[in-house]
């Protein structure tokens, strides 16, 4: 008998796996989920805190980024890549928040149930991104409580999705979760409105605050620009530091996610103008803070970051020089 090619051989055994392949069931991502939990993997901490709000005892979730990351340069590791490939749905901002993660995320939605929390929000509701080009928006929604309860909708309805089998327990929790977003929503203007209408001004580094500013009545200005990839120029601190000084603004904040140099540049450049503005506090915008603490929560973070604003702008230890 004459002998077998070994190249047919090998070409046997890549026929006869792939046929295994194929008869294995549904991939992992489609598999029914039955009574186990739901693998969920997300990026901000306060996603991950809003997905387990709404999941429940029916999700395991993995969250990527913790308190101080900032989303915008995240780069994820070998580790992140497992998580996110294993998960039953990964749920992410989008909108470019999650700017050095696009390719991959993109490359996992060929093959798995990936959310852009914002894709329920109609455009029209949402800022255009200063200087982008058109289409492009501000991404940092999660400072207007009213646009958070439409992501949190979305979260639920992604979750009834992959899961239909206890799809009434994501709609009781989401119930329950949107009479503490409007509560919120409620407890957060009240702080703003309490702060002297001449000294509504928000002055950050990065400008991740539009959407609060529009939502509750404060003006907001920023050194940078909405992504941390875009570096502040001394112009842009010079431009600041005019509004400060003509506008007398009693102090400005530094954020959890951002370096502080640009904000010291700024005090700087303000106290050369005669306006000696303080540092009114810490802010969280693109993370939450520590977990288990009172702002390791979407709801901690933003009446966290009403308070400080509130009590610092209300202050007058700001003077202002000739």
């Amino acid at each position: 008998m004459r002998a077998r090619s070994p190249h047919i051989v090998l070409a046997a055994l890549v026929a006869l796996l792939a046929l295994a392949g194929c008869t294995t069931g549904p991939p992992a991502d489609t598999a029914p989920i039955g009574d186990r939990a739901v693998r969920v993997t997300t990026t901000t901490n306060f996603i991950t805190d809003t997905v387990r709000r709404i999941g429940g005892d029916r999700v395991e979730v993995t969250g990527l980024m913790g308190p101080g990351v900032d989303p915008h340069l995240y780069r994820a590791s070998a580790q992140d890549v497992r998580a996110l490939r294993d998960a039953d749905i990964v749920f992410y901002g989008g909108l470019g928040l999650e700017g050095k993660m696009a390719d991959l995320l993109a490359d996992l939605a060929q093959r798995q149930t990936t959310t852009a929390v914002t894709d329920g929000i109609p455009r029209e509701a949402l800022l255009p991104a200063p200087g982008g080009a058109p289409g492009q928006y501000d991404p940092h929604i999660w400072f207007d409580v009213t646009l958070w309860e439409q992501v949190s909708a979305t979260i639920a309805a992604a979750l009834s999705e992959r899961d239909p089998q206890h799809a009434a327990t994501y709609r009781r929790n989401l119930d329950a979760y949107r009479t503490e977003l409007r509560a919120l929503d409620t407890e957060v203007r009240t702080r703003i409105e309490a702060i002297p209408p001449g000294r509504r001004l928000l002055v950050t580094s990065h400008d991740a605050f539009a959407y609060f500013g529009r939502r509750y009545g404060i003006e907001v200005a920023a050194i940078q620009g909405i992504s941390t990839a875009a570096e502040a120029t001394t112009a842009d601190v010079e431009r600041v530091a005019d509004l400060l000084a003509s506008r007398a603004v009693p102090a400005v904040f530094v954020e959890t996610s951002v370096p502080r140099q640009t904000i010291d540049a700024l005090l700087a450049a303000a106290a050369r103008r005669g306006q000696q503005a303080r540092v009114g506090g810490e802010l969280f915008t693109d993370a939450a803070g520590a977990p288990d603490t009172p702002e390791g929560s979407y709801a901690g973070m933003l009446r966290a970051n009403a308070g400080r604003i509130a009590d610092s702008l209300s202050a007058t230890t700001a003077t202002q020089g000739g």
